[in-house]
């Protein structure tokens, strides 16, 4: 049985950031489901682990460790000189860059990217109505940051620069559904250098195989 075990349901993008970095590092892992709809994230066995009572959680041994982007770290800094080489970059220069796009990730990318993708992609299957001013907002809101992300990918393959890291991986999640399943692709694929982005980072191997994992999924 893997020593790693990864709690949290795949459609989850928190979930699913975590375990492209398990991929990209080669880490033996247990992917263990966590039932959503059924609260199962609120109940007490889970919440010993998580006292926010969300995904994904992260056992590592004897580490037990929640949000997606501190798992992304550790993963990628323990696991280091195994699988993909250099997603925290091989100084501290680039790592510091790495973790500028973090944030900008976190702060900047995540909330109106987020915002949309619960309103237009699962709001209508939870039965949920729309809020078309939290669209519309936050449809401006990405837009804008969209434009800084085309000027900078204009000068850098990457966002941290020449080679694919951390900054790059945390994006996959919540873009992957902006492209596929919100019809706001052109958010993306309408820039030039973040479409050239966007297509290489989500041709890895490990984001193909996070989407076979998910088609799998769902037919069940």
């Amino acid at each position: 049985m893997a020593a790693v075990k990864l709690y949290g349901p795949l459609a989850s993008t928190a979930t699913s950031r975590a375990l492209a970095c398990l991929l990209e590092k080669q880490v033996e892992y247990q992917l263990v489901p966590v039932d959503l709809k059924k609260g199962e994230h609120k109940q007490p066995p889970f919440l010993a682990m998580q006292p926010f009572g969300q995904v994904p959680v992260l056992q590592d041994g004897a580490l037990t460790l929640f949000e997606s982007r501190a798992i992304v770290r550790y993963i990628a800094e323990k696991y280091a000189a195994q699988g993909t080489i250099g997603l925290l970059g091989k100084s501290l220069a680039e790592r510091a860059v790495i973790e500028q796009w973090m944030e900008v990730e976190s702060q900047t990318y995540n909330p109106p990217s987020s915002t949309l993708v619960f309103q237009l992609a699962f709001a209508p299957l939870w039965g949920i109505p729309q809020n078309q001013a939290e669209i519309a907002k936050n449809e401006q809101k990405l837009s804008k940051a969209l434009d800084v992300y085309e000027k900078r990918l204009s000068e850098s393959k990457y966002l941290a620069g020449d080679e694919f890291s951390i900054a790059d991986l945390s994006h996959l999640p919540n873009t992957e559904y902006l492209v596929n399943a919100t019809g706001k692709s052109e958010l993306i694929t309408s820039r030039k250098y973040v479409n050239a982005w966007w297509e290489s980072i989500s041709s890895r191997d490990s984001w193909k195989k996070i989407r076979e994992m998910s088609k799998a999924s769902s037919k069940k």
